[in-house]
C-alpha cells in the first residue's frame, strides 16, 4: 500500500491508538509493523482472527497479559552459552504462566459455549507444554534473587553467612553499648564501609581501639574502624560470599541450560502470546469505536452503512452510508465548503485501510468490501513553497503520479478535482481526468465545486452523483451524505433567510431561467427521497439480520431439542431393558423349577415350548442395549442335511426337512423346531469322523445343566467330568454348567477344565437370559 496515502489518511494515528491498548513490547512491535494487505485470503484470515478475539473480549473477562515481554534475545543468549540472571529467568517464567492461564481460560470457555473459534483453537493446540521449566524457575527464583533452598550447598553457605553476621553484630553491640566507650564514639551505631562492619570512633580515641581504619569523615573528626575481634569473622564472611557467588552462578547456568533445551518451544509461546496481545489490542480499540466485521467479496463492492471517521469525536460525528451501487465506478460529491466532503473521502480511504489490516471497521453490521491493491489520494493543499509550486501545480503533479500507477484494482480519491485554475478549464480538465480513470477501470470518489460536474453523471455510464446536505434554516451544513443526489444551489434561500428584499430575489430568479429553477426543485425532491430510501434500507438490513439471527437461534434450539429427545428415548429404553431383564431373571427361575418338576415327576412339559416362551421375553429387549444386532451371512442355499446356526437362539443345529421355501425343521440337540429360513445361517459343514458305536443299555436320562453351587473345587471337577461323559452319551451338543458368580474362582476353574477336556469343542459365558457370568455354556464335540 502506498506510504503517501497512509500518511494522508492518517493511518499512523489509528496505529498509535491501537498501540496504547497493547500490554507488551511484542504487541507494540506487531502494531508498528501493521500495514494493509492486498491478498484476499490473508485479509480474510486476519479479519476472522480479530473477530474471534473480539467476540471473546466482548463477552468474557480475559486473562491478564501484564508482564508479557519479548524473550527471543534471552533465548538466543541462552543457546550460545550465556547465563541468564534471575530477572531474565522470571520473564520467561511469566510468559509460561500467561500461556498456561490463557490455555486454561480457553478450555473453560469451550465447556461454557457451543461456539467454535477455529483460528484461536489452532493456536491453543500449538502452545507447547513448559510446566517443568516453569516449576524449576519458580522453585529456585524469587522476584530478585535465588531462594536459599535453591540447592543444599547454597542453603548451607547462606546459613553460615547468617550465623557469622549474627556473631559480628553481637560483638559490635557490646562495644557500642559499653558505658566506657560512650564518649569515645561519635554515634552509638554500627555502619558499613567497604562492605565491612565498622564503628564510628572519635579521632582522639583512635589508640583505644585496635583494628583496621576503613574510612574517615570529611572533617577528619571521625574514624570508621573495624575492631580486631571481628576481622577474622568478616574475612570468613567474604570467603563465604565468594562461595555463594560460585554456587549462585552454577544454579543460574543450570537453569539457563534448561531454557536452552526448550528454546524452540519458548519462541513458539512468545510468538503466539504476542499475537494474542496484538489481537486483543485491536479488539479493545474496536470496542471503543463499536467496530464491526465487514464481508469481503471478490466482486468490486463498497457498501459501508452508517460509516464514520474513527478519529473524530464519536459523540458528535455524523455517520453516513457510503456505497458504490452495482455498475457504479465513479461517485462525484458536490456541496458547500466545510460540509464534510473531504471527511467523506478520508473516511472511505481509512476504513478500507483498516479492513485490509485486519481491523474491525466503524460501520453498522452488514458492510461489504472488495480488496484494493492500492489507495491513491489527492487530498488537501500540498503547495510546496520550496518547490515554488502553486496549488494547482501541486495537485496536478500528484494526479500525474496517480494516473501513471493506477490499475483496475485501485481506489482513487480526488479532493476538489481541477481546483486552483480557471473554472471552465478546471471543469473540463476534471471531466477529462475522470473519463481517463473510468477507462482504466479504477473506483473513484471525487469532490468538486464545479456545477458542470453535476450533469456529468447523466451522460456517463457508471457515474453517480452525491452531495452533502446544507440546512438553510440554520445556515450550516448537516454533514449528511446523500448518495445519488447532486448538490443544489441554496443562494436564493440563504439570501431570503438573511433578509434580502423579495423583489431582488424574484428578479434574480427570472434571470437564471425556468430550467435551472426546475432542476433545483428536482434536486430538492431527490434529497428527500434519497434520505427516506437510505433510512428504509438501513431498517431493512437490520430486520434481515434479526431474522437471520432468529433463524439460527431456532435451528440451534431445534437441534438441542432433537438431541434431548434422543437422550430421553435412550434413557427410557434402558429403563425398559432393566425391567425386562428383571422379568427374564424371574422367568429363568420359573423355568428352572419347571424343569426340575418335569425331571422329578415326569410332567408333560416340552423343552422347546419352554425355550419359545423364554424367547418371547428376550425379544422385549431394546436392540441397542441388550439384543445383539446379528447380520445374516450369505452362504449357499439352505437345504435338508445342512448344518446351520439359529440366529435367534445362538445355537447350532441340523436341517431335517424343508417346508416350502420359507421354513425348515431344525434339530438342536434333543429339540426339533420349525423355524423361518431368515433365522438360519448356513455354516461350513465339518467332515464327519467315523465313530465307534457303543451299545449301552439302561442309559440314565440327564438334564442339560449341571448345578455346581455349594461344591468344593475338587468335587466340582469330578462332577463335571462325570456329567460331560453322560452328556456326550445323550448326544447333547450344548450343556449349561451353573457355578454361580461368587469370587469367580469356581468359574475360572470350570472354564480351565473345559479348555482341556477332550469332549468340549468350545465354551462361553452365558448371556443375560441364560444366567450371565454365573453360567458357562459348553459346546460338545
Amino acid at each position: 500500500m502506498r506510504q503517501k496515502s497512509l500518511n494522508v489518511l492518517e493511518f499512523d494515528k489509528i496505529k498509535a491508538l491501537v498501540e496504547k491498548e497493547t500490554m507488551s513490547d511484542i504487541g507494540i512491535e506487531k502494531v508498528k509493523g501493521m500495514t494493509p494487505a492486498t491478498d484476499f485470503h490473508t485479509i480474510e484470515f486476519q479479519m476472522n482472527e480479530t473477530d474471534e478475539i473480539s467476540q471473546i473480549y466482548n463477552k468474557h473477562r480475559m486473562p491478564s497479559l501484564s508482564g508479557l515481554a519479548k524473550i527471543s534475545p534471552l533465548i538466543h543468549r541462552a543457546t550460545i552459552g550465556g547465563v541468564l540472571n534471575v530477572s531474565e529467568l522470571n520473564l520467561i517464567k511469566r510468559l509460561i504462566q500467561i500461556q498456561n492461564q490463557y490455555k486454561t481460560f480457553y478450555n473453560s470457555l469451550l465447556e461454557e459455549e457451543d461456539l467454535n473459534y477455529p483460528i484461536l483453537n489452532d493456536r491453543m493446540e500449538q502452545l507447547p507444554i513448559l510446566s517443568d521449566l516453569y516449576q524449576n524457575i519458580h522453585q529456585k527464583c524469587d522476584a530478585y534473587d535465588l531462594f536459599d533452598n535453591a540447592s543444599y550447598e547454597l542453603q548451607g553457605i547462606r546459613s553460615k553467612i547468617s550465623s557469622a553476621t549474627q556473631r559480628i553484630k553481637q560483638n559490635l553491640d557490646k562495644i557500642v553499648k559499653s558505658q566506657a566507650n560512650q564518649k569515645k564514639l561519635s554515634d552509638a551505631i554500627i555502619t558499613v564501609r567497604n562492605e565491612r562492619n565498622v564503628i564510628p570512633v572519635k579521632a582522639e580515641y583512635r589508640q583505644d581501639f585496635n583494628g583496621i581504619v576503613h574510612d574517615q569523615s570529611a572533617s577528619g573528626q571521625t574514624l570508621y574502624i573495624e575492631p580486631s575481634s571481628i576481622v577474622e569473622m568478616s574475612n570468613q564472611i567474604s570467603r563465604l560470599r565468594n562461595d555463594e557467588a560460585v554456587e549462585r552462578e552454577r544454579i543460574l547456568t543450570e537453569l539457563t541450560g534448561q531454557v536452552a533445551e526448550e528454546a524452540d518451544a519458548c519462541l513458539v509461546s512468545e510468538s503466539i502470546m504476542g499475537q494474542i496481545d496484538f489481537l486483543t489490542a485491536k479488539a479493545r480499540y474496536a470496542r471503543s469505536i463499536k467496530g464491526t466485521k465487514p464481508e469481503f467479496t471478490t466482486e468490486r463492492t463498497v457498501y459501508l452503512p452508517k460509516a464514520f471517521h474513527p478519529l473524530l469525536d464519536r459523540n458528535t460525528v455524523v455517520a453516513n452510508t457510503i456505497e458504490f451501487a452495482d455498475g457504479i465506478e465513479t461517485v462525484i460529491i458536490t456541496g458547500p465548503n466545510t460540509g464534510g466532503k473531504t471527511v467523506t473521502l478520508k473516511t472511505l480511504g481509512l476504513i478500507i485501510m483498516m479492513a485490509q489490516s485486519g481491523m474491525l471497521i466503524p460501520t453498522l453490521d452488514g458492510s461489504k468490501l472488495s480488496i484494493f491493491e492500492n489507495v491513491y489520494c489527492d487530498i488537501g493543499d500540498e503547495q510546496s513553497i520550496e518547490q515554488s509550486l502553486s496549488t494547482f501545480s501541486s495537485h496536478m503533479k500528484n494526479i500525474v503520479e496517480i494516473l501513471k500507477h493506477a490499475t483496475r484494482d485501485s481506489l482513487i480519491l480526488f479532493d476538489e478535482l481541477g481546483a486552483g485554475t480557471d473554472p471552465s478549464e478546471g471543469a473540463a480538465l476534471a471531466m477529462s481526468i475522470l473519463d481517463h480513470v473510468h477507462d482504466i477501470g479504477s473506483l473513484v470518489m471525487a469532490t468538486t465545486h464545479y456545477p458542470e460536474l453535476k450533469a456529468y453523471s447523466y451522460n456517463r455510464e457508471g457515474v453517480m452523483n452525491a452531495s452533502v446536505e446544507f440546512d438553510v434554516k440554520t445556515l450550516s451544513p448537516t454533514y449528511k451524505l446523500l448518495m445519488g443526489v447532486p448538490g443544489r444551489s441554496n443562494a436564493f434561500d440563504i439570501s431570503k433567510k438573511l433578509g434580502l428584499n423579495m423583489k431582488v430575489i424574484q428578479k434574480a430568479k427570472s434571470m437564471i431561467g425556468q430550467d435551472e429553477q426546475e432542476i433545483n426543485e428536482m434536486i430538492a425532491s431527490l434529497e428527500h427521497n434519497s434520505k427516506r430510501v437510505d433510512e428504509q434500507r438501513i431498517e431493512l438490513d437490520h430486520l434481515l439480520r434479526e431474522a437471520q439471527d432468529t433463524h439460527a437461534s431456532l435451528a440451534k434450539q431445534y437441534e438441542k431439542y432433537q438431541n434431548q429427545e434422543k437422550q430421553l428415548l435412550e434413557e427410557a429404553k434402558e429403563k425398559a431393558n432393566q425391567r425386562v431383564k428383571s422379568a427374564t431373571k424371574e422367568a429363568d427361575e420359573i423355568l428352572k423349577e419347571l424343569r426340575e418338576l418335569r425331571d422329578k415327576k415326569g410332567a408333560d412339559v416340552k423343552e422347546h415350548e419352554l425355550i419359545d416362551k423364554k424367547k418371547q421375553l428376550d425379544d422385549r429387549y431394546e436392540a441397542k442395549s441388550i439384543k445383539q444386532n446379528i447380520q445374516k451371512k450369505k452362504w449357499d442355499e439352505i437345504k435338508a442335511g445342512d448344518e446351520v446356526k439359529v440366529l435367534t437362539y445362538g445355537q447350532k443345529g441340523e436341517v431335517l426337512e424343508m417346508i416350502g421355501n420359507d421354513e425348515a425343521v431344525v434339530q438342536m440337540g434333543i429339540i426339533k423346531m420349525k423355524l423361518p429360513i431368515e433365522d438360519l445361517e448356513k455354516t461350513k459343514k465339518t467332515k464327519e469322523q467315523p465313530t465307534k458305536m457303543i451299545k449301552r443299555e439302561n442309559r440314565q436320562s440327564i438334564k442339560m445343566e449341571l448345578d455346581l453351587r455349594g461344591y468344593r473345587y475338587d468335587e466340582a471337577m469330578v462332577a463335571v467330568d462325570q456329567y460331560l461323559d453322560q452328556a456326550v452319551l445323550s448326544n447333547y451338543e450344548q450343556v449349561y454348567i451353573i457355578h454361580g458368580k461368587g469370587t469367580g474362582a469356581l468359574q475360572k476353574g470350570v472354564q480351565n477344565h473345559l479348555k482341556r477336556h477332550k469332549s468340549v469343542s468350545s465354551y462361553r459365558s452365558g448371556m443375560p437370559s441364560e444366567g450371565g457370568f454365573g453360567v458357562t455354556v459348553a459346546e460338545l464335540k
